[in-house]
Parts: structure tokens; C-alpha cells; sequence
């Protein structure tokens, strides 16, 4: 379960990036998180995942508290979370099986846990036969799988999407949100940053909208220029 109650963000320069936010994502829910560009979005997504903690309130991520930077929590929520970046941030020098295995070793997996859930994740990714290939052999849409399989190897409660489908065209964008969502089903709880209005309206999902740092919507129903409408 995500929680933020009445959590303020302000910069060291004065900016005030989020006002106020309380809202809560049950665990096993898919969630649109969308608005404009400087609606605080951005900085929404670094308090889920502990890159910045917020000035004023309190945020709980899969049971855990972030309250300060040296908070002892953050390393083992961050061990619940999967994300996904719009720039796949692959490891370039290394095949698709071993940018997988290193962020297993970085939680302490062994070779025998390596070899059994690699194979398995990508398959669900429909990328087993590519776990031999580097970075650079592979199109977009299949280094975003890799960047999805990549958040899931763990295990993880929670994947927190940034902007997946920003480097994609419209057919790939599709696949690899129908791909999310078929992970939601399996019972991960799904956030997805996005601009992608049209992907949005096809999937009926509850749609987060933020603007000026501040949720000024939030229902299922359809994302339309900033402002969304609940389904009927």
C-alpha cells in the first residue's frame, strides 16, 4: 500500500513542488499518475521511492515509513519497489541475462535463484530468447521489456512507471501497457507516470491528476487536456 498524508514538498530554492497531497493506492491497483509538465509529478515519484523526503507529512510505502534522509527503512522499501525508467538505463557492456543478474546480486540472490527466475521473468516478457543479446541488438520496445523484466526480477509489490512508452511509437506503447497490466494481474500494484492521454482513455483505469503540486482529480474514467472525466 502507498500513503501520503498531507505531504508538502519544498525545494531549497523556495519552490513549492507538492502542496498538500493525501491519497493512498491500495496494494493491487493500477494507477495513472498524469498532469502537465511542472505539475510535480516528477517530484510525486522521487517521495515514492525515497530519492527525496518531503518538508511537511508523512509517506508509507509498502509498510514503511520515509521520514528522513538516514532513515534506516528507505534501502529495504526500496527493495519492494520496481521502477521503470523512460530511458531504460541499461547496462550497455552487458547481455540482457546479466543486467538482470546484477541487480539480483545487489540484494544478495544466488546462482541457483539467478538461473531459476531469470529464464522465467523473461519469458513473462516474451524475451527468452534474447537473454544472450546486448543492449545495443535489441529495437526500443524490446530494451523497455528488458527495463520492465529489469523491475520485476525481485519480486518487487509495487512497479512505479516513469514515462514508459515515452521512446516508443503507438503499436509498441500499446503492447507494453497491456504487458503492465497483465503484470497488475498477476497481482502487482502498477503506478504509470504518462502523457499518453490516448493510452490512458483505452484502459479505464483510476486516473491521478496533478497539477501545481496539488491532486485536483481522482476517479476511474478518462484523462482529457489536464483534466479527466469519471466514467459514468
Amino acid at each position: 500500500m502507498i500513503r501520503l498524508k498531507d505531504v508538502e514538498m519544498e525545494y531549497d530554492n523556495g519552490t513549492r513542488a507538492i502542496q498538500g497531497i493525501t491519497l493512498t493506492i491500495e496494494d493491487g491497483e493500477f494507477v495513472f499518475l498524469v498532469g502537465p509538465s511542472g505539475s510535480g509529478k516528477s517530484t510525486l515519484i522521487k517521495l515514492l521511492t525515497g530519492e527525496v523526503q518531503p518538508s511537511f507529512g508523512r509517506v508509507m510505502i509498502n509498510g514503511f515509513s520515509i521520514v528522513s534522509p538516514k532513515d534506516r527503512q528507505i534501502p529495504m522499501m526500496r527493495r519492494t519497489l520496481g521502477v521503470i525508467f523512460q530511458d531504460f538505463r541499461l547496462i550497455e557492456t552487458k547481455t540482457v541475462f546479466d543486467n538482470l543478474s546484477f541487480v539480483m546480486r545487489a540484494v544478495g540472490a544466488d546462482n541457483q535463484e539467478i538461473r531459476d527466475r531469470i529464464p522465467r521473468i523473461l519469458r513473462l516478457v516474451d524475451l527468452d530468447e534474447k537473454m544472450d543479446r546486448y543492449p545495443s541488438e535489441l529495437s526500443g520496445g524490446e530494451q523497455q521489456r528488458v527495463a520492465i523484466a529489469r523491475a520485476l526480477v525481485n519480486n518487487p509489490s509495487t512497479i512505479i512507471a516513469d514515462e514508459p512508452t515515452g521512446n516508443l511509437d503507438p503499436d509498441r506503447s500499446l503492447d507494453l501497457m497491456r504487458l503492465l497490466v497483465k503484470i497488475n494481474q498477476m497481482g502487482t500494484t502498477v503506478v504509470v507516470v504518462t502523457h499518453a492521454r490516448d493510452l490512458v482513455n483505452r484502459f479505464g483505469k483510476r486516473v491521478i491528476t496533478i497539477d501545481e503540486g496539488a491532486v485536483i482529480r481522482d476517479a476511474v474514467g478518462r484523462y482529457v487536456g489536464g483534466h479527466h472525466r469519471a466514467r459514468t
